[in-house]
C-alpha cells in the first residue's frame, strides 16, 4: 500500500463523487491534478482563458443540472474565473471554481500569485471552503458539489493550497475519508407546497379573463417541459418564454404569444410564470409594459425570490414538481379557453400580423447583407436539420436581438444566449460547454463580431477536441456597426482615431481557424451563404463563417437603447 497526495485525493473526490468533465486553464500549482482527474476518467477541457472556460463551466451546469466544474491556477487565474463564477450564480446554474492558492505557510509574504482567494470570491458565490489538510478534501469537494445544486443553483469554490495538494496519506486513509464524505452528503430537500395554495392558483387561472403563462430558463433546468406542456394543452392557455426559455414548448405552437409580446404582457390579467425571474428582462413585473392591475403568481424554487418579488401568489418549489400538482389539481377541476376565446383570438390574431409583416422583410435578399436576409437563411437551415435540433449560441447586440425574433427553437435547453447579466464573450465558453454535454447534437453560434473577438481564440479548443461546433460571425465592423458618431462627437485630438465602437473593416475571422486546421467560410451573397452552411452542418467539424454584413445595417440593441 502506497500513498497518495492531495493532487490524486482531490482528482479521485471528484470521480467518485461523479464529476464527468471538467473546464480549465493548467499550471502551477495544479496541472498535475487535471491530470490525475484525466486518468480517473474526468474529461479536462483545456482553453486559453479561464473566462471562457468559466462561462463553458456555467453552461454545462445548465444543460446538464450537474455542476460544471472550473479548474484554475492562483491569484490571477482565479481572477479570471471570477468572470465565469459570478456568469453562474446570474443566471442561478450550479457551477464550482476550484483554484489553487499558494502556500499556506507563505501567506501575508508576498508568495507567488498570492491572494486572499475566499475573500475575493464571497460576492460571487453561495459557498467557498478552503481545505487546509489534505485530510479535508474528500468533505470540501463533497461539499461544493452539494452546496451547487442545492436550492436555487449557483456557484461555489474550493480553494486548495499548494502545499495541500502536496501532503500525502496512506490509500487506507485516503478510502475511509472518501466514504465519510460520501456518508454526509448534503440531501437536497424539496419544499412541499401548500395545497390551498394550489387551488388558489388554480381559481386564479379559472377565472381569469387574460390568463397567460410566462417560463424561463429555471423551468428549463427543472427539466419541467412535459408536465408544462400538459398545462397548456389542458387549459388552453396562451404562453410567452423568456429567450431562454425558448424551445420548453416548441416555438410554432398554436398557443406561442413570443410574436405578440407586448400584447401579452400588457393586457393578461393573471400571469402564471414559472422559472423567471420579473427582473429586466420581464421588465420587473411593473407597469407600463404589464398591467398595473396584473396578478402574478411566482413559481420559484427560492423562497427568498418570492418574499424579494412579493407577487400576489407565491409557490415555492422546483418547478417540475409544481407544474405537476397543478396538473392534478386542474384535472380534478377541469377548464380550458379554447380557440374561440376573445383572449386566444386577440393573440392569435397579433401573432399572425407579426409574423406576416416579419415574414415579408424576411422574403426580401438584401446585398449587401443586412440582419434579417442571413438570419432567414440560417434559420431555414437549421430546420432543415430536424431533430435532435442543434444547439443554438447567440451572443451579440443586434444579431442575438434579432436572431432571438426570426431563429426557432422547437426543443428544450438548445438556446443559450448572454442571459440574465446580458454577458458578452460567451459564445465559445458556451459552444464547447454544449458540445461537450449534448454530444449527438450540432452546436451552431450565431454571434456579432464584437462577441466572438472577446474569445476567438478558443477556436484553437474547438479544432483540437474536434468538437461538432459551426460558428456564425455577423461581420459588420464593430460593436452596432459603423462609425455611427454625430459631428459633435468628431472633436479633439485623437478625432482621426477609429470611432470606440469600430473594429477593422473587412476583418478576416474565418482565415482564424484556417490557421488551426479548422475549415473557414467568408460569405457575402445567399447562395454562398447557403453552400457554407450546407458544407459546414454536413460535416459536422469546426468551422467559422464570416458572414459581411453592411456595417450600417441595424441599430443599438433595440430593448437597451435608453440605457445608453
Amino acid at each position: 500500500m502506497g500513498d497518495v497526495d492531495g493532487n490524486v485525493l482531490a482528482a479521485n473526490s471528484l470521480a467518485k463523487f461523479g464529476v464527468e468533465h471538467m473546464f480549465g486553464v493548467v499550471g502551477i500549482p495544479v496541472t498535475s491534478l487535471a491530470n490525475r482527474a484525466v486518468s480517473m476518467g474526468i474529461r479536462f477541457i483545456s482553453f486559453h482563458n479561464e473566462q471562457s472556460a468559466g462561462y463553458a463551466a456555467s453552461a454545462y451546469g445548465y444543460l446538464t443540472g450537474r455542476p460544471g466544474v472550473l479548474l484554475t491556477v492562483s491569484g490571477p487565474g482565479c481572477v479570471h474565473g471570477l468572470a465565469g463564477l459570478s456568469n453562474a450564480m446570474a443566471n442561478a446554474w450550479p457551477t464550482i471554481m476550484i483554484s489553487g492558492s499558494c502556500d499556506q505557510n507563505d501567506v501575508g509574504r508576498g508568495d507567488f500569485q498570492e491572494l486572499d482567494q475566499i475573500e475575493a470570491v464571497k460576492p460571487f458565490s453561495k459557498f467557498s471552503i478552503k481545505a487546509t489538510n489534505i485530510t479535508e478534501i474528500p468533505n470540501c469537494v463533497a461539499q461544493v458539489l452539494d452546496w451547487a445544486v442545492s436550492g436555487r443553483p449557483g456557484g461555489c469554490y474550493l480553494d486548495i493550497p499548494s502545499d495541500v495538494l502536496h501532503q500525502k496519506v496512506s490509500e487506507s486513509e485516503a478510502e475511509t475519508l472518501l466514504t465519510k464524505a460520501e456518508k454526509n452528503r448534503r440531501k437536497n430537500g424539496t419544499f412541499t407546497v401548500q395545497g390551498s395554495k394550489i387551488s388558489e392558483a388554480v381559481s386564479l387561472l379559472k377565472h381569469a379573463e387574460r390568463p397567460l403563462i410566462v417560463f424561463g430558463k429555471g423551468a428549463a433546468y427543472a427539466r419541467a417541459e412535459e408536465p408544462l406542456r400538459k398545462l397548456v394543452q389542458t387549459t388552453g392557455i396562451p404562453f410567452l418564454p423568456t429567450p431562454m426559455g425558448k424551445g420548453l414548448l416548441p416555438d410554432t405552437h398554436e398557443l406561442a404569444a413570443t410574436a405578440a409580446r407586448s400584447l401579452a404582457i400588457g393586457k393578461c390579467d393573471v400571469a402564471l410564470v414559472v422559472g423567471a425571474r420579473l427582473n429586466w428582462l420581464l421588465h420587473f413585473g411593473e407597469s407600463p409594459k404589464w398591467s398595473k392591475d396584473v396578478k402574478f403568481i411566482l413559481v420559484d424554487v427560492s423562497p427568498e425570490e418570492i418574499e424579494l418579488r412579493k407577487p400576489y401568489l407565491g409557490l415555492v418549489g422546483d418547478a417540475k414538481h409544481v407544474l405537476e400538482i397543478l396538473n392534478k389539481e386542474i384535472k380534478d377541476d377541469p377548464f380550458c379557453l379554447g380557440n374561440t376565446h376573445p383572449w386566444v383570438q386577440a393573440i392569435s390574431n397579433k401573432v399572425k400580423d407579426n409574423v406576416s409583416k416579419m415574414e415579408a422583410q424576411l422574403a426580401k435578399d438584401v446585398v449587401p447583407f443586412n440582419f434579417l436576409t442571413p438570419m432567414r437563411i440560417i434559420r431555414d437551415a437549421i430546420l432543415g436539420l430536424g431533430s435532435p435540433a442543434p444547439v443554438l449560441v447567440s451572443e451579440g447586440a443586434n444579431t442575438m436581438d434579432v436572431g432571438r425574433s426570426v431563429l426557432i427553437q422547437t426543443e428544450p435547453r438548445t438556446r443559450l444566449d448572454a442571459g440574465t447579466w446580458g454577458t458578452m464573450g460567451v459564445g465559445l465558453g458556451y459552444c464547447i460547454a454544449a458540445a461537450v454535454a449534448s454530444p449527438g447534437r450540432l452546436v451552431v453560434a450565431v454571434e456579432g463580431d464584437s462577441g466572438f473577438t472577446f474569445s476567438a481564440i478558443e477556436v484553437e479548443t474547438l479544432v483540437r477536441y474536434q468538437l461538432p461546433v459551426v460558428v456564425i460571425v455577423f461581420n459588420n465592423g464593430g460593436v452596432y456597426g459603423g462609425d455611427r458618431r454625430g459631428p459633435e462627437e468628431i472633436n479633439g485630438p485623437y478625432k482621426d482615431d477609429p470611432a470606440p465602437t469600430s473594429f477593422v473593416p473587412n476583418a478576416g475571422y474565418h482565415a482564424l481557424i484556417e490557421a488551426f486546421g479548422g475549415k473557414g467560410y467568408l460569405v457575402g451573397t445567399p447562395d454562398e451563404l447557403k453552400c457554407a452552411l450546407s458544407e459546414s452542418f454536413s460535416a459536422r467539424k469546426p468551422a467559422v463563417i464570416n458572414v459581411v454584413i453592411d456595417p450600417y445595417a441595424g441599430s443599438e440593441s433595440g430593448r437597451l437603447q435608453h440605457k445608453n
